[in-house]
């Protein structure tokens, strides 16, 4: 069905910027955008359909490029004992942490993972999202990891979302390799990845670079596997110290590094010239109370893409709003508008490797679009909180908000 979506004008993301059309209109058939510009130029093709969108502002389909949305249990309480004044290292060793979500996630059944994950997804989906990424990574051990992935497939499969699924098993020590780290690098190269890989659950592979998880040689082993397998990688790196992450994400041609506070104008140097994304998580640098921020300056200057994401996740950025992050990447990292809306739509899309297919609105592309009551785009950003008026329309069909 071929359909003419009018009367609206087009914020594009085109060529990898911010770009307008006014008086806009749009063509899409068999999934894909036709045709767009400027409604006076409408070729002549025959329509199944015309949809008047009100004098909208239509954006692409918003992207969640990072998110953990597949987890078992709740870490509300540690959030209550950090306010009282209880460290991080405390909790840890009364058991909580991440090693508190692993035991849920191992404990819950997959359908219990599924409705959990499901009602996450869906509060992000009626921020505009149409594509998520979501990691494994609280399993840490193959059955687990399995599981988490399948049920990131399964979201993808019966919500009308599309979903990149991202193997993170190198995210921390499993309990079962105390003070083994080594061995359990070996057990993820020699194992697990191959195992997922072959199973069609893995679309990428990410690691979590830190002096509290894994060194860069050790990252790297995981790096070489991913490669040997064809799997792109990207990289947890620079959020709480500088161990040059970035850079090694780099030099593997990393679809993205992300949060990056204390990363270096080395390291994005090397990035810009690896086109690796720079994916920024102010979710969690808010929920943290972290200071050092982002060098955006130097990620500016070197012309490295920046993508915004939620970093979902039950222990430092349990976040349900991609617009709320478009807010804080504005007030905290002092984004404008303009680049966080790209760092949700095209450069989303380019950190998940989909940069040819998803992100703008440009001919050839996937028909995912948002048709926005608003008066400018940059009021995604302004709004806290609530729903915004929208259509939401996926591969050319409009779908329930």
């Amino acid at each position: 069905m071929r359909t003419l979506w009018q009367h609206c004008h087009a914020a594009t993301m085109a060529g990898g910027r911010y770009s307008v059309i006014e008086d806009a209109a749009i063509v899409t058939s068999a999934g894909l955008i036709e045709w767009i510009g400027p409604r006076d130029d409408v070729p002549p093709l025959a329509t199944d359909r015309i949809v008047d969108l009100g004098g909208a502002w239509v954006t692409p389909g918003l992207i969640d490029c990072h998110t953990h949305a597949v987890f078992g249990g709740n870490r509300s309480g540690e959030f209550e004992q950090r306010l009282q004044g209880v460290s991080y290292a405390e909790i840890a060793a009364q058991g909580g942490g991440i090693a508190s979500t692993v035991r849920a996630t191992r404990a819950a059944s997959e359908d219990e993972l599924f409705a959990s994950a499901r009602q996450r997804v869906q509060a992000l989906m009626r921020d505009g999202l149409t594509c998520i990424e979501i990691k494994s990574g609280y399993g840490l051990d193959l059955a687990s990891e399995r599981k988490m992935l399948r049920v990131a497939r399964r979201l993808g499969e019966e919500l009308p979302i599309s979903v990149r699924t991202t193997c993170l098993a190198a995210h921390a020590l499993a309990p079962e390799y105390a003070g083994r780290a080594d061995d359990y690098i070996s057990h993820i190269c020699d194992q697990m990845l191959p195992a997922l890989a072959a199973e069609g659950l893995v679309d990428a592979v990410d690691a979590f670079c830190e002096h509290l998880a894994f060194s860069p040689a050790q990252v790297e082993r995981v790096f070489i596997k991913a490669q040997e397998l064809g799997l792109p990688v990207k990289l947890h790196a620079e959020q709480l110290s500088s161990l040059h992450g970035s850079s090694l994400a780099a030099r593997y041609q990393a679809l993205s590094a992300d949060h990056l506070e204390f990363m270096t104008e080395e390291d994005a140097i090397a990035m810009a010239r690896a086109g690796t994304v720079a994916v920024l998580l102010p979710g969690a640098f808010y929920f943290l109370r972290e200071t050092q921020l982002p060098p955006m300056d130097a990620l500016r200057r070197h012309g490295v893409k920046i993508a915004l994401a939620s970093d979902l996740n039950p222990g430092t950025s349990p976040g349900l709003s991609l617009r709320l992050m478009l807010n804080m990447g504005c007030t905290l990292f002092r984004m404008t508008p303009e680049e966080a809306l790209a760092g949700v739509t095209l450069h989303a899309a380019t950190a998940l490797g989909m940069g040819d297919s998803h992100g703008s609105l440009e001919q050839g592309k996937v028909a995912d679009f948002i048709a926005w009551q608003i008066d400018r785009p940059a009021d995604l950003a302004y709004w806290l909180g609530g729903e915004l008026p929208k259509r939401v329309v996926r591969l050319g069909h409009e779908i329930s908000n």
